[in-house]
């Protein structure tokens, strides 16, 4: 008799803990879901301006549906189902709210996105014994997004084209089989003619030099912007060159043509020392709040609020004519990057394989340790030159649930 009235209760019992490790698992798939779904609508939201919130809340619903659909396992889902975004797998009442606000700056949007679902857990046999048919779980999950809304900014480059630009990286250029390859050891032999004493001959492999490195660089960068700002209505862009004296520069204009011919154009064999302070002195110049070009020139194509930017490059140290550290030069560049950093310009700074007091100086320089990057070969020099374009042309998307 107790056997008879036991069992029952113990099979339940073995079934509750069944279900209850199911349930555990569906609600870590169905928050998966919100959360994607979330993300995906804020980051579109970001991304394009002419999305509605009635497009941006479909998609996070078809999302949704989708997602869970493939997380949770589930083989009810059709492809119809997956496309509308209604599967059976989630409940009627799944919600989506978009809420738009201005960014604290005044120069960019920000998006909140709440996706909302539940899911009715089907109990076993033994379960339902106790009258439980099915156990619901709930999800919300909140994601925040925010995007510049035209990328509005002005920046100057700074570039080193010294004579140690044209040292080799550790990079095998593979479009040629042979070349001079000029190092710190052979470069006082650099205008010696072909059958004179210590003729640099070619040499295999050719190794990528570093000034190279800087243009494929600085065209990564390039890129950067332009998907930012396809139009060409929100980037200017200049650049100026130095060695030990500095190069007539790239006015600032709109997009980056200009400026990236201008670096296309550096010599393949740079020479001269190493001097910044004229080239730091362009840039200020052309970006301080007292000269209203820029002002003038971004508020032409409604920008009202845009960044101001430098980036300063060198793979050396502050030598001028010399050939060792001058401290008079060093303490000038950082005067110039003191009067641009209270002028509100954000300064990019990368020493390039540079020595330690050119790793100070542009330590010195940044507007704060993420604007700083001390590549040491070329593939994280163009990494660097990537996130620069990606940091300046600002768009985030985070969950904040």
């Amino acid at each position: 008799m107790m056997t008879a009235i036991l069992l029952p209760v113990t099979l339940a019992v073995a079934g509750l803990a069944m279900d209850m490790t199911k349930v555990i698992q569906v609600k870590a798939a169905l928050q998966d879901a919100a959360d994607s779904a979330a993300l995906s609508a804020a980051s579109a939201l970001a991304s394009d301006n002419s999305l509605t919130d009635e497009q941006a809340i479909e998609r996070a619903r078809r999302f949704m549906a989708a997602q869970f659909a493939n997380t949770a396992g589930s083989d009810n889902a059709t492809e119809d189902e997956t496309q509308s975004g209604t599967s059976d797998e989630l409940g009627e009442d799944t919600t989506a709210i978009v809420q738009r606000t201005t960014g604290s700056s005044g120069s960019s949007n920000v998006y909140d996105v709440t996706v909302s679902g539940y899911y009715d857990v089907p109990m076993n046999a033994f379960t339902r014994l106790l009258g439980r048919e099915s156990m619901r779980v709930s999800v919300t999950s909140k994601a925040e997004s925010t995007s510049e809304t035209q990328s509005a900014l002005s920046m100057y480059l700074a570039l080193d084209r010294s004579g140690s630009m044209s040292f080799v990286t550790d990079t095998v250029d593979t479009t040629q089989t042979s070349c001079v390859n000029y190092t710190a050891s052979n470069w006082a032999y650099k205008d010696v003619k072909q059958g004179q004493k210590n003729y640099i001959k070619p040499t295999k492999p050719c190794y990528v030099r570093k000034i190279d490195a800087l243009k494929t660089a600085a065209g990564v960068l390039f890129t950067t912007l332009n998907e930012a700002d396809p139009d060409a209505e929100g980037v200017r862009v200049g650049a100026v060159s130095y060695n030990d004296t500095t190069q007539s520069p790239s006015a600032i204009a709109w997009g980056t043509t200009s400026a990236a011919a201008y670096v296309s154009a550096l010599p393949s064999v740079p020479t001269g020392g190493t001097n910044a302070s004229g080239a730091m002195k362009v840039a200020y110049d052309a970006l301080k709040a007292a000269n209203a070009t820029e002002a003038n020139a971004q508020a032409a194509k409604d920008n009202k609020k845009f960044e101001r930017y430098i980036l300063l490059m060198t793979d050396g140290e502050m030598t001028g004519t010399g050939s060792s550290w001058n401290a008079s030069i060093d303490s000038q560049v950082r005067s110039y990057c003191d009067l641009a950093k209270t002028d509100g310009i954000k300064i990019f700074t990368v020493a390039f394989m540079a020595p330690d007091k050119g790793k100070s100086l542009l330590s010195y320089c940044a507007s704060a340790a993420d604007y700083y990057f001390e590549p040491e070969d070329m593939d994280t020099l163009v990494s660097a030159f990537q996130e620069i374009g990606k940091k300046a042309a600002d768009m985030t998307t985070r969950l904040t649930n």
